[in-house]
């Protein structure tokens, strides 16, 4: 598994790590079922410390995309449904990210445009899919 993190940045490492293994998810590069390194073992590839990555698993396994089973570890896990919870979480922040878009001068048919442009490499995964 690949992540990278910038420690010099604004968003905290945990919400990188976070964002970067629903990424990967997403596109392919990690899949369902797929073993993740043990909490010691990512803390000391990256650098940070096992408290940090416990926070993004913890996270995460809180979200549905991590389960821990004793014999396997720690392992990707595909939400089964789109809940209730992340549908208003969705519209929430999809609301706000097209407000600032708004906001800094894009205009409906940019959003639409760059919307249709990184969708369409993640909709092509449709095992990912609840249609």
């Amino acid at each position: 598994m690949f992540i990278e993190i910038d420690p010099a940045g604004q968003e905290p490492i945990y919400l990188q790590m976070r964002r970067q293994i629903i990424l990967g998810i997403a596109k392919g590069e990690l899949q369902n079922g797929e073993q993740l390194p043990s909490i010691r073992q990512l803390a000391d590839e990256l650098g940070v410390n096992t408290m940090t990555i416990s926070k993004v698993y913890n996270l995460l396994k809180e979200e549905g995309y991590l389960i821990t089973d004793r014999r396997r570890g720690t392992v990707i896990t595909l939400p089964e449904k789109i809940t209730p919870t992340f549908a208003k979480h969705f519209e929430r922040e999809l609301t706000l990210l097209l407000s600032e878009a708004l906001a800094n001068g894009f205009s409906k048919e940019m959003i639409a445009s760059k919307t249709v442009q990184l969708l369409e490499p993640l909709a092509e995964r449709t095992d990912l899919s609840w249609e």
